[in-house]
């Protein structure tokens, strides 16, 4: 799937609600010179497009087509400004730079009294809701009005704004240098991936021993603490300790369960906080707790108090039906997967200009493995071809070669042997131009090579073998997460005993459940 709409006014106006367009209206109609206003001509006509076209708007004569890169442009700002006088889009750091902007008028008026009047309402308001970037530039706004002018107000003045700047700095210092080691931890997880030796792992360690070092979370605020746990949570990815993971993903939330009215001021954050203890739950093989908490996620996201808009609404999707899927497998309910594929379809339909394309296409893949599952080989090759025919995006390349590798299998379980040889050579060609194949990836590769030779009589053997030289993989920590995408396992295992995949994964399902109390520490 190819982004179409690649002009950003287009985009703009496509995520606006019915209300909001409403509302653009009424902004642009208070005055009556704008009723017929060239910018809200164009902004119907562009309403009206299902994908953007330049040309179109040329011939309507609406504007030529040189002025019309700057009718565009305000177009963009009246539509961002109708947009910010919208109740819905009301928010902490909004409402305090309103608050500033009131400030600035009454400064520059010589009003200096009402103007520190408002800025101390809204520091208060700031340093409630953690806002300390904001109260930061507030209280250097009152040191300012206050040094420059006698306002016969610096009693105590002094010394009060001077603690609250030496405390507010320290606090943002704090935070700067914790989100430079979220991001660059976060680059090393895109760029390198997961540790892939136990020497990874120690030059991963080594790096994250001497940033954290320094903090203490007794010092910490609100978004100081969310940090410092999401630097925890990327560091335990990395090095694929994923009980870790959990803990600190479930410490993520619990911050924002001792302060509730925060997920409405930091929504994004209390989602994917949420979205990585779903995959650490996962990941570890959970079921029953990763149910509760993907049901407690639904409750919490559908309730009446969290916020909504298209972001969150797109975000939501993402998580809520990628977990579902995950959920399945958990359970070994795969009959049960095919029917909400109808409704991700959907969602991702009404999302695609609000979501990424990798995770467009990781929903694809995941609706190929349920498909392929139940053995409907037609619909699985369907979804996986169309990943690989995607050239414009960069998955990760990990997930392009099982689509690859399932793509093969799908093929070979239909029967369609009429261009199963030209599928064996493109899959081994793209495993053998890989960078860095781990283990898992090396054995299929190496196995694919002479497959095209094998005897129907000797296939059996040929899954027997592979079956054995990849089951010793399946524990190693820095192998077994190559199952996750493509449970190879299981569909060897199924093809020796002739029994149904589903079967022999929902067995294998039923048993995780058994052991679920285990001593697992998840506390």
């Amino acid at each position: 799937m190819t982004n179409q709409l690649k002009d950003n006014l287009f985009v703009l106006i496509k995520s606006l609600t019915k209300s909001e367009k409403r509302q653009f209206k009424l902004y642009v109609g208070r005055m009556e010179s704008n009723e017929d206003s060239k910018f809200l001509k164009l902004f119907n006509l562009l309403d009206k497009m299902k994908l953007y076209n330049e040309d179109l708007i040329i011939r309507k004569k609406i504007v030529s087509k040189l002025q019309l890169s700057n009718l565009k442009a305000h177009l963009y700002r009246q539509i961002l400004i109708s947009l910010r006088l919208n109740p819905q889009h009301r928010n902490v750091k909004l409402h305090i730079r309103g608050q500033l902007d009131f400030a600035t008028i009454l400064y520059q008026k010589g009003l200096y009294k009402q103007s520190l009047k408002i800025l101390d309402k809204a520091k208060s308001f700031a340093l409630k809701y953690d806002e300390n970037a904001s109260a930061y530039e507030i209280v250097e706004f009152e040191k300012l009005i206050e040094s420059l002018y006698v306002t016969r107000s610096l009693s105590n003045r002094t010394q009060e704004l001077t603690t609250q700047t030496n405390h507010l700095r320290e606090q943002n210092e704090i935070y700067s240098s914790l989100s430079n080691i979220s991001l660059q931890l976060y680059e090393k997880l895109i760029k390198a991936g997961y540790a892939k030796s136990d020497k990874e792992s120690k030059e991963i360690k080594k790096f994250f021993d001497q940033k954290i070092k320094n903090f203490k979370l007794k010092e910490l605020g609100f978004r100081e603490t969310l940090i410092y746990y999401q630097i925890w949570v990327w560091y335990s990815l990395l090095t694929q300790d994923f009980l870790s993971s959990y803990k600190y993903a479930s410490k993520w939330i619990d911050t924002f369960d001792k302060m509730p009215e925060m997920i409405s001021i930091h929504p994004v954050f209390y989602l994917k906080g949420y979205n990585f203890l779903l995959e650490a739950l996962a990941l570890i093989k959970y079921p029953s707790k990763f149910k509760n908490r993907l049901n407690n996620l639904i409750n919490v996201v559908e309730s009446k108090t969290f916020p909504k808009n298209q972001n969150l609404n797109a975000l939501i999707f993402i998580y809520k039906y990628n977990n579902l899927f995950n959920l399945f497998i958990l359970e070994g309910e795969f009959k049960e997967s095919i029917k909400i594929i109808p409704e991700v379809l959907d969602g991702i339909e009404k999302n695609k200009n609000f979501i990424d394309h990798h995770h467009i296409m990781l929903l694809y893949y995941k609706i190929a493995c349920m498909y392929f599952t139940v053995a409907d080989f037609d619909n699985s090759i369907k979804y996986l071809g169309i990943i690989m025919k995607n050239k414009n995006i960069k998955m990760r390349e990990d997930l392009q070669c099982f689509t690859r590798i399932l793509n093969l299998i799908a093929h070979w379980e239909a029967g369609y042997d009429y261009n199963l040889d030209k599928i064996i050579r493109e899959t081994y060609n793209y495993l053998d131009r890989m960078n860095d194949l781990h283990e898992v990836q090396k054995t299929i590769l190496k196995n694919l090579n002479g497959l095209e030779n094998i005897y129907p009589g000797e296939i059996k053997g040929f899954l027997r073998n592979l079956h054995k030289e990849l089951k010793k993989y399946e524990d190693d920590p820095y192998e077994k997460r190559a199952f996750l995408y493509l449970d190879i396992i299981s569909w060897l295992e199924s093809k020796i005993s002739s029994d149904p995949l589903q079967n022999i994964i929902k067995r294998k399902s039923l048993l995780i459940n058994r052991k679920e109390k285990r001593s697992i520490n998840l506390s």
